[in-house]
């Protein structure tokens, strides 16, 4: 039998919450700058949402930049830093096993920005105002 993807509304809502806290705790420790990294302290990182594996081992944090400056090197610097992180994580939840993070970038806002270039476009206005009328 094929295992259907999951969507957010199919997630349990544990791993829901626990993406919560993982994604808060993160935040946190990059907004307060307790990250002793100099590309880390330059630039202000938002983590925009975390998925937990089904067994909780896991965590796939997507994170962006401000205004997606220097990406790259950001990506690169919470890299380097992963085992921090997940030590603080491991140690401000309670759970039996310490999550494995994963930073990755988020695309979702290129991928909105994607869609109003696309809604813009003056063929789809056209078409639009052709439904209204």
């Amino acid at each position: 039998m094929a295992r259907q993807p999951q969507t957010p509304e199919t997630r349990s809502v544990r791993l829901l919450k626990v993406g919560e806290q993982v994604r808060h705790i993160l935040s946190e420790l990059l907004s307060r700058q307790q990250v002793h990294d100099d590309v880390l302290s330059a630039h202000t990182v938002s983590v925009t949402e975390v998925r937990m594996s089904p067994d909780l081992r896991h965590a796939a944090v997507f994170v962006k930049s401000l205004l997606g400056a220097d990406e790259e090197i950001v990506l690169k610097a919470l890299r380097t830093n992963t085992a921090f992180f997940q030590k603080e994580v491991a140690g401000r939840l309670k759970l039996k096993y310490a999550a494995k993070i994963r930073f990755l970038p988020d695309e979702s806002f290129d991928e909105a920005n994607r869609i109003d270039a696309l809604l813009a476009d003056p063929r789809v206005l056209r078409d639009l105002e052709d439904e209204q009328d």
